[in-house]
């Protein structure tokens, strides 16, 4: 019995071991639809608000970390519902930042991150995480897109799309 006990120590000594990093989630969407009021800043229309609320619904089973928006009303306002779901409170990131998804994701290590952005922004924080230009600009009539990002490290992605 001895020996075997040795033996089994001696094999987990030697035996490799590989520390598996966290894989974080990273749900990237673009705000609902904004009222066409030409200003800067527009707040969202009746169809905008749903699809907030929609995107709450749709995550109710969903363990959500944390939540970010940039720092417009309309990104905001989409993800409000949900933060309130979860009583989290609406981060703000810069989306003429790049590298602040790296800083997310650093953050926010093994856990899930929703990020609400714009047509332009979400795409391009997509394509960062995965390493790859796999993401055009939106266009300015897409709304439900929903982008579910599994990294393991940026640029070590898997992506699957949604519609909400």
């Amino acid at each position: 019995m001895k020996k075997i006990l040795s033996m089994l120590f001696l094999m987990a000594m030697f035996t490799p071991t590989t520390a598996q990093q966290p894989i974080t989630t990273v749900i990237l969407m673009r705000h609902g639809e904004k009222v066409n009021d030409g200003t800067d800043d527009p707040g969202l229309t009746a169809q905008g608000l749903e699809r907030a609320t929609r995107l709450a619904e749709l995550l109710k089973n969903t363990t959500v970390d944390a939540v970010y928006a940039s720092p417009f009303q309309r990104t905001r306002n989409t993800i409000a519902p949900l933060a309130q779901a979860k009583g989290l409170t609406v981060q703000t990131y810069d989306p003429k930042k790049p590298e602040e998804i790296d800083a997310i994701l650093k953050k926010h290590a093994g856990h899930t991150v929703v990020v609400c952005g714009h047509s332009n922004t979400t795409p391009r924080m997509a394509n960062r995480l995965l390493g790859k230009a796999q993401f055009k600009d939106f266009e300015e009539t897409e709304f439900g897109n929903l982008l579910v990002i599994d990294v393991l490290e940026s640029g070590a992605a898997k992506v699957t799309v949604l519609n909400y």
